[in-house]
């Protein structure tokens, strides 16, 4: 089931992130998600979604402006998340088409993902949802000892 998140979701939410945040380079962080920051954001009503299975929290999805100012009021950046036994079912989908029908609704014209140039799969999944690569920065994040690409891929909403 994909839901709109509540702030009750936010440890739930924290446990999947942090885990790629330890485990993985899908996100270029080392400083884990805090959950009352979290549920501080969600309750203030930044767009965010889960994917529950079984009455547990699976996955997570938010966006926010691209970047700041006016001219990008209309271009959003996502980030979406699933726990690993949750990966290949489906429900990344699920947060996705929710977030952009949210974001379409509100205005957004464009949705922006940036994507660890290591994460394949994550790449794949973009492009199997309409997503194009848009441009690749080299070297942009730094995790692990080693440099690693960001891949930006972009989707026309409206």
């Amino acid at each position: 089931m994909i839901r709109p998140a509540t702030p009750a979701d936010a440890e739930a939410i924290a446990a999947i992130w942090n885990a790629l945040i330890r485990e993985t380079t899908h996100t270029f962080t080392t400083v884990e998600k805090d959950p009352a920051d979290i549920a501080t954001q969600i309750a203030r009503r930044t767009p965010w979604w889960v994917a529950e299975v079984a009455g547990a929290v699976a996955g997570h999805a938010t966006y926010g402006q691209f970047r700041g100012g006016p001219g990008y009021a209309r271009a959003m950046e996502h980030s979406v998340h699933l726990a690993a036994p949750a990966w290949g079912k489906g429900l990344g989908r699920g947060l996705m088409t929710a977030l952009e029908d949210h974001a379409r609704a509100a205005g957004a014209h464009t949705m922006i993902a940036g994507v660890s140039g290591e994460n394949l799969p994550g790449q794949s999944f973009h492009a199997a949802i309409g997503y194009k690569e848009c441009g690749r920065v080299r070297e942009a994040g730094f995790k692990w000892g080693r440099w690693l690409d960001l891949v930006l891929m972009q989707k026309i909403l409206s």
